[in-house]
């Protein structure tokens, strides 16, 4: 009289709810579609312009500058009446003229104290700053948006984990209401199938909503709004050959973005210092002016006017405006070294940590996949041994819960791997 309670409860439990469906794109696309969506990617972009423009505006203080300009006057002046002594008529006292100006200048520093090329190498090595960052912020975007598709790809996968369990447990659920019907098992054989059922089946849940998240975070990434699926790709599956450790160091030390970007941050301070003890240098300037004036009085006949300088400057005290400058620069290149050589150890420590976590996923991966073959090959046999009446429920629902940890472990195993990968190429600034 109990098992049709037993028996709508089960259909209650096998309903499986339709998942949402939406775009699906490959890594490829993913990390494509990011670096032109995510603003870290933009930002390190226009800081690569604003190097470019700035190292050609140093270029251009060696060159001289130009200065082109045009007038034009009216001028009046208010004075009391007089008599013209010649003819004896009253003269107007006002008066009024008109002129036209143009001109063209230009100039020349002909010595600055060495400033301009300071300031030129000061402009180089941040262009090389901004590119080398350029290229860490879209391995690091990479890394992100690889992360990001690896955790949705293996939430898609842990469903299907999850829906396998759901299954097994179903026929372990028929099994045991059948055996209950014949008269072979008790009640609680059915009880605690269905229990189990009930818990594979809030596992495929919580896999659902970790995957609807994990998409919906993919799709934010790309520019998208809603969810985007990633696509499997067989490349996954595959494991790259032991690498050279030593080799991937020097790698890692000649090629890192980071390196690179704080070295050039490094080489751009040294040469502020040397700009700013430009100061204590005269300074030479050329310059030269000619230009054109004419007016109603002399009936708007142009008169040329041209002038030639050369002005020395020198600065001999300011107040120590200039040591000021000076102590300034030198601490922002100290800490620039000392940044320089932290990174260094940071990446080479980071390193050290991704390989062992590289090595430890290999091993994981090889483990999980033999757990999957002998639980598997045991759930079988106590599946047989339970039909024959030779074993519990007990040891079935346990064999079951081991056979689920199992594939969840290969799942879980095999994304660590990838992230560990995509780490150290983010690390050495190329795919491995």
């Amino acid at each position: 009289m109990n098992r049709v309670p037993l028996l709508v409860l089960a259909s209650a439990l096998t309903c499986s709810p339709l998942l949402a469906q939406g775009r699906t794109v490959t890594l490829a696309e993913a990390i494509r579609l990011a670096e032109q969506t995510q603003p870290g990617v933009v930002q390190a972009r226009a800081g690569v312009t604003t190097a470019a423009a700035q190292r050609r505006n140093a270029w251009g203080a060696f060159l001289p500058s130009v200065t082109a300009g045009s007038s034009a006057s009216e001028f009046f002046s208010e004075g009391a009446n007089r008599i013209d002594p010649l003819t004896g008529l009253l003269t107007s006292g006002n008066s009024s003229n008109r002129s036209l100006t143009t001109s063209l200048s230009a100039s020349v520093d002909l010595f600055t104290g060495f400033r301009r090329g300071a300031e030129l190498q000061a402009a180089r090595a941040g262009e090389d700053q901004a590119g080398a960052s350029l290229v860490d912020a879209r391995f690091q975007q990479a890394l992100t948006t690889t992360n990001q598709f690896f955790d949705a790809l293996a939430a898609a996968q842990l469903v299907g984990v999850r829906e396998a369990s759901v299954r097994r447990a179903e026929e372990q659920l028929k099994v045991s209401i059948a055996k209950l019907q014949a008269g072979s098992a008790t009640r609680s054989d059915s009880l605690r199938s269905l229990v189990t059922l009930g818990n594979t089946r809030l596992d495929l849940i919580q896999s659902r909503t970790d995957l609807a998240t994990a998409e919906a975070g993919l799709a934010r990434l790309v520019g998208e709004v809603g969810r985007v699926q990633a696509a499997d790709d067989s490349s996954f599956h595959r494991m790259v050959a032991a690498v050279d450790t030593q080799a991937l160091r020097s790698e890692a030390e000649a090629r890192s973005p980071r390196i690179q970007s704080a070295v050039a941050s490094a080489r751009a301070a040294s040469a502020d210092i040397r700009a700013a003890r430009s100061a204590y240098w005269p300074s030479l300037t050329l310059g030269a002016n000619t230009g054109w004036n004419a007016s109603r009085a002399n009936d708007y006949t142009f008169f040329n006017q041209r002038q030639v300088s050369l002005q020395l400057s020198w600065n001999l005290f300011n107040r120590f405006d200039r040591e000021l400058a000076i102590t300034q620069r030198e601490a922002s290149y100290e800490f620039a070294q000392a940044t320089a050589e932290d990174e260094r150890r940071a990446v080479q420590a980071e390193l050290t940590q991704r390989l062992a976590e590289l090595d430890a996923a290999r091993s994981k991966i090889e483990i999980t996949q033999t757990s999957v073959v002998a639980a598997t090959e045991d759930l079988r046999v106590q599946q047989e041994r339970y039909r024959l009446g030779a074993s519990t429920i007990v040891d079935v629902l346990t064999s079951q819960e081991a056979l689920d940890q199992a594939e969840v472990n290969v799942v879980t195993a095999r994304f660590d791997y990838l992230r560990a990968r995509a780490q150290i190429e983010a690390l050495i600034g190329r795919t491995l």
